[in-house]
């Protein structure tokens, strides 16, 4: 089996980088940053997620897993003490693969041209720096709403835990394929109205937004960050694409909502 590892880059995850480095080379694994069968992120879920886009183009051979060193690893399983474990079981288990639903974001130009086409593990939000967001929504081609605001989340399944929860989001569960939008400051007076509410959309669903003013956009697709003008339109929908996690023991995902937001015996380092 061939790994690559991706590190946070500070001096306890590079020194952890290296340890498994070292131990699964000794167990005969070939070390391979190009094309891995697995790729391990040691820092916290910033680090998967760069490790995620760094193999965005080969999802379906590579598999992921996290060892967590930061402050909060919704995505990793594993501690640094459990380190030994981890290199045993890799070295000479066989991996379970759990697969999660991915999100689509497709931007089109005004004038025809080139798409540009992204997935993302958690979210894309667009914003702009030029006063309100305005789009007109459309849902499997019938328009739903105009919306106006600072903003739209659209989130993964298991990206409804991050920035889409701090926009009151419900949390959904990565079994079900489906994508979430929700309102950034959203207007709502006796001119304006939105439905106020996040959506849900399942995974035969598409959504296409429209913008109807002229406005540069910034879009954050998880860690990376694009300025697009002369935007035609934006669709977003439920992608072809899963990422793919490897598990070596169960670690269910309401445990991992449980540890990350709800347990009480967090203490800082």
């Amino acid at each position: 089996m061939k790994f690559s590892i991706l590190s946070k880059g500070d001096k306890k995850s590079n020194e952890i980088r290296t340890k498994i480095k070292s131990y699964l080379t000794e167990f005969n694994l070939e070390y391979d940053e190009e094309e891995p069968d697995l790729a391990i992120s040691v820092g916290g879920d910033g680090t998967l997620l760069e490790a995620f886009h760094t193999y965005v183009h080969r999802l379906d051979q590579t598999a992921f897993i996290g060892v967590h060193t930061g402050h909060l690893g919704f995505y990793a399983d594993w501690m640094p003490e459990e380190l030994e474990k981890l290199i045993i079981e890799i070295a000479r288990t066989p991996f379970q693969v759990v697969e999660y639903p991915l999100l689509e974001v497709t931007i089109r130009p005004k004038g025809g041209g080139a798409e540009d086409r992204y997935l993302a593990l958690n979210e894309c939000a667009i914003k702009t720096s030029e006063g309100s967001v305005v789009f007109d929504i459309e849902i499997k081609g019938d328009h739903f709403e105009t919306f106006r605001g600072d903003g739209l989340c659209i989130s993964t399944p298991s990206g409804s835990t991050a920035y889409n929860k701090a926009l009151g989001g419900a949390i959904l569960h990565p079994s079900l394929e489906a994508i979430q939008i929700a309102e950034m400051a959203s207007i709502n007076n006796r001119v304006f109205r939105t439905i106020g509410s996040p959506l849900v959309l399942p995974g035969h669903h598409t959504c296409l937004l429209k913008p109807l003013n002229e406005r540069s956009f910034l879009f954050t697709i998880d860690h990376i960050t694009r300025t697009y003008k002369d935007v035609k339109s934006i669709q977003c929908r439920v992608a072809k694409e899963r990422v793919r996690f490897a598990r070596f023991r169960p670690f269910p995902f309401w445990k991992r909502v449980h540890d990350s937001f709800v347990a009480d015996d967090y203490t800082p380092e």
